[in-house]
């Protein structure tokens, strides 16, 4: 099991002096550390308990880990979706960390990530799955302040391009897999008019679970990828997560929990969208999380972090690019 905070990694501890002259408060730092992406801390201090999120060690791609957006997302958010935690106070002044961070309320719950729940509790889990992503899809994008978080038109044009960009810098000899299905990808764009506030990063461990209740959400987490764009994006990254990356977390194959046939109904139902694409956003979902998984395996390799889960990243990408190859058979 994986603790909920522990003393930070090496390499990874901020400066607790910078923090609490920045705070003007004696501040107590541990890091949650089961992300993969951005650092994460709990900060303890007079003035309560908040999370600091800062971006990861070493070069970061361009426009990735923009902590001043994901503050300024969430400030926006917030008000019309609670279940996005309210942001608190955001520092861009290098002289603090060394980069910009931001805090943020903390909430109370349970994130799934290595250890599943009992089997009676999975199906509601399941469905609280859906119905969150539905509800954030249900935020009204006309309203300025969400209007302002992203540009919808082109935005499917945008990704394809983006993430082939950032496969390259970062993609291994030998992946011919990913190649292909970018390839495909990029050929076949599907045309889309249908815009909403989508999370980009939407998975199973991205939730925190009310303890007495596990159907019920207490939180969504990790804002930093949202924006405005076509849903059926989220619901393909989320089913990624869900049907074909398991060693990225909490395996739902096992009895109880919905299959991808029952987490696509659900959604249709709830939401009464058009799915006729969503393969296509599957498979991108696949070739995401593959670039995803190389560049985290990249700072592993220069010796930019030292967690030694990321040890075995390579070989994830190598499995993604057969789950890739499986779904671009039935696109063509």
């Amino acid at each position: 099991m994986i603790p909920e905070t522990a003393p930070p990694r090496d390499g990874e501890h901020p400066d607790t002096a910078a923090l609490a002259g920045w705070l003007n408060a004696p501040v107590r730092i541990q890091q949650f550390p089961a992300g993969h992406s951005n650092l994460t801390y709990l900060l303890s201090s007079a003035l309560g308990e908040f999370v600091l999120r800062r971006p990861p060690l070493g070069p970061l791609a361009p426009r990735a880990h923009d902590m001043a957006r994901e503050f300024r997302l969430l400030s926006a958010l917030h008000p019309h979706y609670p279940l996005a935690p309210r942001p608190f106070r955001l520092c861009e002044d290098p002289a603090v960390l060394g980069c910009p961070f931001f805090l943020m309320e903390r909430r109370h719950g349970v994130i799934l990530r290595d250890e599943a729940p009992p089997e009676s509790d999975r199906p509601a889990i399941s469905r609280a799955f859906v119905e969150t992503l539905a509800e954030l899809h249900s935020v009204d994008t006309a309203d300025p302040a969400i209007a302002a978080l992203g540009r919808p038109d082109g935005f499917l044009q945008r990704q394809v391009q983006g993430w082939i960009d950032r496969w390259e810098r970062a993609a291994p000899a030998g992946a011919p897999d990913i190649d292909l299905a970018f390839a495909h990808l990029a050929r076949q764009v599907p045309h889309s008019d249908d815009s909403a506030v989508i999370h980009n990063d939407f998975k199973l461990d991205n939730l925190m679970l009310d303890p007495a209740a596990p159907g019920r959400v207490a939180a969504v987490l990790d804002w930093e990828m949202a924006t405005l764009g076509d849903p059926l994006f989220d619901l393909g990254v989320a089913l990624a997560y869900w049907s074909h990356a398991p060693s990225l977390g909490l395996a739902t194959r096992p009895p109880g929990w919905w299959s991808r046939d029952e987490i696509v109904h659900a959604y249709g139902l709830r939401t009464g969208r058009d799915l006729t694409a969503l393969p296509w956003h599957e498979l991108f979902g696949v070739c995401k999380l593959a670039v995803i998984v190389r560049q985290i395996h990249v700072r592993w390799q220069r010796g930019q972090t030292t967690d030694q889960r990321f040890s075995r990243f390579g070989e994830m990408v190598e499995e993604l690019g057969a789950i890739a190859a499986k779904l671009r058979e039935h696109l063509t």
